[in-house]
């Protein structure tokens, strides 16, 4: 019984002494590296493999796209209006006047007139820019008044229409005006800057002109409202 009993104690204590051994054999066979990106020391190559993984994969790129595209746009509006084609006509082919009534504009004069042509200079100004340039202008009383930017360093491109036509039957005072305007900055940045700026100078021009016909002439012709038509379209 005690041989048996020392036995099995022989027997586990070799058995704990071969399981040492080869645990131990083990550790010192496992690789041992030092991982400098994680600061630790790793001996499981795939816990390093995976440590190493995990701070050299790179992040997927993070992209912010800006335009910047330099777009013409464009604006026109047309309307019946209770004067008559020839008061409208004079007050748009009045540049001189401009500058006392048409939104932003500081200086406007005409330094050159003929019969069906005209030259001027005008100066408009908007946060953040302020804008000299000569316009180019053609007029055909009563029905046509159109003015061109030629040497501006704002504007790329700046064209302005006027038309004017015969308004409602049995209304005589009365007209059809047709406006628009193409413009384009040369700048991008002033093209981000005056854009939204210049959206509203736009839209405020034809009621500004129509504004300064009731100061001239005196009050609109009234029309049914079921006979006026106002339309707007914008690029």
């Amino acid at each position: 019984m005690a041989l048996q009993l020392g036995a099995r104690r022989l027997s586990k204590g070799i058995v704990n002494v071969s399981f040492s051994s080869v645990r131990s054999k083990v550790r010192l066979e496992q690789p041992v590296r030092y991982l400098a990106a994680c600061g630790i020391l790793m001996t499981n190559p795939q816990r390093w493999t995976y440590c190493w993984h995990q701070r050299a994969a790179p992040a997927p790129p993070v992209r912010t796209f800006i335009s910047l595209a330099n777009k013409r746009k464009q604006y026109s509006e047309r309307r019946i209006m209770g004067y008559s084609m020839q008061e409208m006509y004079d007050v748009v082919a009045n540049v001189d006047d401009y500058k006392h009534f048409v939104p932003w504009c500081k200086k406007s004069e005409t330094i050159m007139k003929r019969a069906s042509h005209a030259k001027a200079h005008l100066e408009v100004g908007f946060p953040p820019v302020v804008e000299k340039y000569t316009s180019m202008i053609t007029n055909v009383r009563p029905h046509l008044v159109k003015a061109v930017c030629s040497d501006g360093k704002l504007f790329n491109h700046l064209e302005t229409i006027w038309r004017f036509s015969p308004g409602i039957p049995g209304y005589p005072r009365t007209c059809t005006v047709d406006f628009s305007i193409s413009f384009e900055f040369r700048s991008v940045l002033h093209s981000q800057l005056a854009t939204v700026f210049f959206d509203e100078v736009v839209k405020q021009m034809v009621a500004a002109f129509e504004s300064r016909a009731g100061k001239l002439y005196g009050p609109e012709t009234r029309i049914p409202r079921e006979l006026m038509f106002h339309e707007v379209h914008q690029t």
